[in-house]
């Protein structure tokens, strides 16, 4: 006897995997963004960027959302720790400082002075209002090689001094002031480099070197950070 068949149910149609986000277009991370600004800081510290190229580039990173719009900013450069094959490894601890917050100066109707023997960190953010900041780096210890000071001052004063043989640089805009930085580019390639950038509006930020200080221990410490 023939069985009767059963009628088949239909299959139920299979809805359509919903499309991954293309890499690009993923939110960038505060720690995305820190590790793009670190390829720039070191980009600028080797002389691939000069300060307003980076100082336009930190900016494009920061006002990024996506991987997509950070990716880009950083494709001519080579990742933060990698060096081009032949190029001789940095003679300074990169441990005395590994990126934590930033050092910070504030001068309101008041006066606030750094120098002396002290360790310099890699950001240092200084703020006057109607007050005086002065930073002395000429007896500082530099753990790192690029070391970046952003000073704003409104109806105030902040002087920065260096050693005459490290590389100063910086870039600024004064409104009714005055924002000077005199450029230095130490013969030694190995040297640490200090970066001032700055906005002041009827004040001044002023970045030059003292007169007849010199690192003079700059070679010893080299060798002793890399032992």
């Amino acid at each position: 006897m023939d069985l009767e068949k059963q009628p088949q149910t239909p299959a139920a149609p299979q809805t359509p995997a919903a499309p991954t986000a293309q890499a690009g277009a993923i939110r960038a991370s505060d720690a995305d963004r820190d590790r793009i600004a670190d390829i720039l800081r070191e980009a600028l510290a080797e002389g691939r960027l000069d300060a307003e190229e980076h100082s336009e580039r930190i900016d494009a990173v920061y006002r990024a959302k996506t991987l997509g719009e950070l990716e880009p900013i950083v494709r001519d450069l080579p990742a933060a720790g990698r060096r081009p094959e032949g190029s001789a490894a940095r003679a300074y601890d990169e441990t005395g400082d590994p990126g934590g917050p930033a050092e910070k100066l504030v001068a309101v109707f008041s006066s606030s002075t750094r120098k002396g023997r002290w360790r310099v960190g890699r950001r240092t953010n200084a703020f006057s209002l109607f007050g005086s900041i002065e930073i002395d780096l000429t007896e500082a210890l530099y753990g790192q090689r690029l070391s970046v000071i952003n000073a704003t001052s409104i109806f105030g004063n902040v002087e920065v001094r260096v050693p005459e043989n490290i590389t100063l640089r910086g870039s600024g805009t004064g409104v009714f002031g005055n924002f000077e930085v005199v450029t230095l580019e130490a013969a030694d390639p190995e040297a640490p480099v200090v970066v001032v950038n700055g906005y002041t509006v009827f004040g001044n930020v002023e970045a030059k070197p003292k007169r007849g200080r010199r690192i003079s221990d700059l070679h010893d410490r080299m060798r002793k950070h890399s032992r």
